[in-house]
């Protein structure tokens, strides 16, 4: 059966080790990795499988990793892995969505069998993708174990990307950018919310000439008239005014690397203040952007941005941006570091962020935006639609 690796061995070699050396100094035996991002990392694998119990495998003791999942997913962690044949381990299908059966006694017997009855287990107790429950039998599965919390363990070694992701996350960014262009191209007073959300859906899966992509991380965000104050806004079947505002949250995917992008639009005469108010968020995100540079601290990036809005009289309650990458829905964070005050996390290449310099007040909303890689000297866009207010 034919691979379909998006990395060579080699890398998928260092991230691994990079993983088991963090293990090593916790005194951890066995990682259990229930994160499809952090799975996908490790090995490649790439299924929407991730709503039953799945975990990938790290136990420092052996060369590769374990996959554990559903057994009509067993086929895709052959296709889109390098595991050997016996690291692939399936559960029969009683065992899905069952009352009295769960999936992690299966997988307690695997932990038992590669002599980790007694080992000291580490879990990813934040993840979305890790319950209560599951961890209750997991708990129940081993009890001789000692199971501990190593949530964002992996997350944090995948921050910084090696020049091949980069080169990923370049593609999904040209992806984003077609998306942008394709909805800036549609909105007009008149057409449909809907329309507007089914040109952008059409594009993202077209992608460009070049390459494909594929499903997002979340649905994208159509925030429109009243529900531009909404950052997380749903669209409707409604057309659309002949003055509105229409802000765009969409995300380009390439191989499960993702990359943000947010605009505002003005269907109609923008009103002054609006205007104005673009203007300053476009000042504030570029003097940031100019700040980005290996060795400063995240805090110090948006310390930048917020003292550009106070000398307007602005000022942003959220924070200014969070890592992206590789991604499953429902959410692509990484939950490590954040562009905000008190973040001393330390920037170096290979970091990609999603600078979210959007505003919301109570009468009014407005998102420009910008995703960036780290580089040696500064930063790099991963996106080139122009950052302004457009005017349709």
């Amino acid at each position: 059966m034919k691979k379909e690796l998006h990395f060579g061995r080699a890398e998928f070699d260092q991230r691994l080790a990079s993983v088991k050396k963090e293990m090593a100094k916790r005194g951890i035996d066995i990682l259990l990795l229930s994160e499809p991002a952090n799975q996908n990392y490790l090995t490649g694998f790439d299924a929407y499988s991730f709503y039953t119990p799945q975990v990938v495998m790290v136990v420092l003791e052996r060369d590769e990793p374990i996959w554990i999942g559903r057994l009509v997913d067993r086929v895709s962690a052959v296709m889109t892995t390098y595991l050997a044949d016996d690291n692939i381990r399936a559960y029969p299908d009683r065992y899905v969505a069952s009352a009295e059966l769960s999936a992690y006694d299966f997988m307690g017997d695997i932990v038992k069998e590669v002599g980790g009855e007694r080992a000291k287990i580490g879990v990813e107790m934040g993840s979305l993708y890790y319950s209560a429950r599951a961890h209750a039998d997991l708990v129940k599965a081993l009890p001789l174990a000692e199971i501990v919390d190593a949530d964002l363990l992996v997350n944090w070694i995948r921050m910084v990307m090696s020049p091949a992701e980069v080169s990923i996350m370049r593609q999904a960014g040209r992806i984003t950018d077609a998306m942008m262009q394709r909805a800036i191209d549609t909105v007009e007073a008149g057409v449909r919310e809907c329309d507007v959300a089914a040109a952008i859906y059409s594009q993202q899966m077209s992608g460009t000439p070049e390459f494909g992509g594929t499903y997002s991380c979340s649905p994208h965000f159509l925030c429109i008239g009243e529900r531009a104050i909404a950052p997380h806004a749903p669209w409707t079947d409604a057309p659309l005014a002949a003055s509105t505002v229409v802000n765009l949250e969409l995300f380009g995917v390439r191989h499960r690397y993702q990359v943000n992008l947010a605009r505002s639009i003005s269907v109609g005469k923008p009103a002054p203040a609006y205007q104005k108010l673009s203007g300053i968020v476009v000042e504030a995100l570029d003097v940031a952007l100019e700040n980005v540079r290996p060795g400063r601290t995240c805090e110090e990036v948006h310390a930048v941005f917020s003292q550009t809005l106070a000398r307007h009289g602005y000022e942003k309650e959220t924070r200014l941006g969070y890592p992206i990458g590789i991604g499953f829905p429902p959410s692509l964070q990484l939950r490590t570091a954040s562009l905000r005050k008190g973040d001393k996390t330390v920037l170096q290449p290979g970091m990609c962020f999603h600078m979210m310099s959007g505003l919301w007040y109570e009468d009014t909303g407005i998102t420009i935006t910008q995703s960036f890689a780290v580089t040696e000297s500064g930063h790099e866009s991963l996106t080139s639609i122009p950052r302004k207010l457009f005017v349709k």
